[in-house]
């Protein structure tokens, strides 16, 4: 793993890295990204760093420097011979009080990279009793106040689950803790709005524009009528859903099959180099 802080690449990444009144770790105050690098090129930074900065205007911090991001991402990626790296991009308001109040120091910048294993072939999901609220000050942003889906997958994983799924206040399907949710209706392709309060994923995205599909909102037990599922993130691409709660899908099914396809033939032109 490689680590650059505020403008350092760090000898020992698993070392004190920033301070401990930084508004991120005492409240949540912060903003990240997780970008996939394959063989040292990160796919869809651009995208990334675009999402970053619509998070950071919603949370109200100040506007972050994308290229000084690229060059840290650069440093941490320099000379990797991994095959996958996850990047982290974390982004936070800086030292502050101890409180809800931010402080008036300079904002926190940390740039993270470290080895990504290959995602499972497919996984199981379980529904959580837990609502997402699409109407709450953090709908669509994606900050690092992220407690509320640790319990999330820890209720799922307890039931054999790799990933959690959640309804928002209306009843209607909405996301899984780290993805966005695609399922197949007489053969539609389909996945929630993002007036559900769902994150607007750049897989997602992706998958919208190589291969296409219906954005609509439906009740969460819509989904059990579906042929097939699958989950779309940035460590998993299009990784099929074997089993939602108590109702087994195939491994996967043809649409499916279609979209991972296409991924594999567009996936190289979104790779991006960096210094």
């Amino acid at each position: 793993m490689r680590a650059w802080v505020n403008g350092r690449l760090l000898e020992d990444p698993a070392g004190p890295a920033v301070a401990v009144s930084d508004h991120g770790l005492t409240v949540g105050d912060g903003v990240f990204e997780a970008v996939k690098a394959v063989r040292g090129r990160p796919f869809a930074l651009t995208r990334h760093l675009e999402r970053l900065q619509h998070s950071a205007a919603g949370l109200g911090l100040p506007e972050p420097d994308l290229d000084r991001i690229r060059s840290a991402v650069g440093q941490v990626l320099r000379g990797t011979e991994e095959p996958l790296s996850r990047i982290r991009i974390t982004y936070t308001a800086g030292p502050a009080p101890l409180g809800s109040g931010r402080g008036d120091g300079e904002p926190t910048l940390v740039v993270v990279a470290a080895a990504l294993p290959e995602a499972d072939r497919s996984t199981r999901v379980a529904t959580v009793p837990w609502p997402r609220n699409e109407r709450g000050a953090l709908a669509g942003l994606k900050t690092t106040s992220y407690a509320e889906n640790v319990v999330m997958l820890a209720h799922a994983s307890a039931r054999g689950a790799g990933e959690a799924v959640m309804a928002n206040l209306a009843g209607n399907l909405c996301e899984g803790t780290g993805t966005n949710v695609f399922y197949v209706v007489d053969g539609e392709l389909r996945t929630p709005t993002l007036d559900s309060g769902c994150l607007a994923g750049v897989t997602r995205g992706l998958v919208l524009e190589w291969y296409g599909g219906r954005e609509v909102d439906e009740p969460i037990d819509a989904v059990r009528a579906a042929s097939e599922v699958f989950l779309a993130s940035t460590t998993r691409d299009a990784q099929p859903v074997s089993a939602w709660d108590d109702v087994e899908l195939p491994a996967s099914g043809p649409v499916t099959k279609a979209v991972q396809e296409t991924w594999r033939e567009h996936e190289a032109t979104m790779l991006e180099t960096v210094g």
